[in-house]
């Protein structure tokens, strides 16, 4: 189990171990950053804990097979409606959770990103993860520990994800994409995660001339700055990630010299605005101006 998906080895043994030991937990919670594999490793670890062999995931049974064609009726995932998990979907999921299994002698939920759920939410959840029944696994997924309530977490056995290595992220996109990352800020903006890699590796030479754009605020004036910038322009859409790919650049900078500091903040004054609906090319010009007359 677990062959095809990389990284966190120690996770994917301890959950192998605790099937073979019969050792499994009615609550657990998967923490780390968005696309390192904790959906995938909580699907192959749900099919495993269903697997009616006694090779556990033996993708031959009744349940691995009805589980691989998304119809193992002791199996579910429930995800936010709309930006939030909400309080009618916990008392669904509560509705069906003391109905025996079917095929399995245990039946899994997957709650995937459970730190959306509401605060009504998660204390209504509360009720069964103190009192499950006793064929029933449940796995929140999330990426931000600190949403959860702390008696929600007492509950669950904590799992932490860590980032995977730009080497492992490098090598698997040459070999599943053929795709070679040149850049090291690029490998730093995927920030551990194959998700956003295989995301953003179309987007290497867009990536470029942001790098060109800051590495040249000191060589460059205003106006050779802005006409550099189309590509900044054109990326409303993706503004976020942009800036935060910015920063990276300037933290990089940073390091070398300490006007390029302060510079950070200008970025995230910029998101700030943003994010309070500011007009976004009137933003954008405030912050290369801004970064420009800081860094000269």
């Amino acid at each position: 189990m677990f062959n095809n998906i990389l990284g966190n080895d120690k996770i994917k043994e301890s959950l192998v171990s605790s099937v073979k030991n019969n050792k499994i937990s009615h609550s657990y919670l998967f923490i780390g950053i968005e696309g390192i594999g904790k959906k995938m490793i909580a699907k192959e670890f749900a099919k495993m804990l269903l697997c009616t062999d006694i090779n556990k995931g033996c993708n031959k049974c009744k349940s691995c097979i009805e589980f691989e064609t998304n119809n193992n009726p002791d199996f579910k995932i429930i995800e936010p409606d709309g930006n939030s998990l909400k309080i009618e979907q916990i008392r669904e999921f509560q509705a069906k959770v003391y109905e025996k299994p079917i095929i399995s002698t245990r039946k899994v939920y997957i709650i995937d990103d459970s730190d959306k759920m509401t605060i009504e939410a998660q204390n209504c959840l509360l009720k069964t993860l103190e009192e499950p029944p006793e064929y029933v696994t449940i796995i929140l997924i999330g990426s931000n520990e600190n949403s959860f309530l702390s008696t929600i977490k007492s509950r669950c056995m904590i799992l932490h994800f860590e980032k995977l290595s730009n080497e492992i992220i490098k090598n698997y996109l040459q070999e599943n994409y053929k795709t070679n990352i040149d850049s090291e800020i690029m490998l730093e903006a995927f920030q551990g995660s194959i998700g956003k890699a295989i995301q953003l590796r179309e987007k290497q030479e867009d990536y470029k001339k942001i790098e060109d754009i800051i590495y040249n605020l000191e060589n460059k004036d205003k106006i050779d700055i802005l006409n550099m910038s189309e590509i900044l322009y054109k990326a409303k859409d993706e503004k976020f990630e942009i800036l935060d790919y910015i920063n990276i650049i300037l933290i990089n900078l940073a390091k070398k010299s300490n006007k390029y500091a302060t510079c950070i903040q200008i970025v995230e004054d910029t998101k700030k605005r943003l994010k309070s609906n500011a007009n976004y090319d009137m933003s954008i010009d405030n912050m290369l101006f801004n970064l420009w007359e800081h860094i000269n």
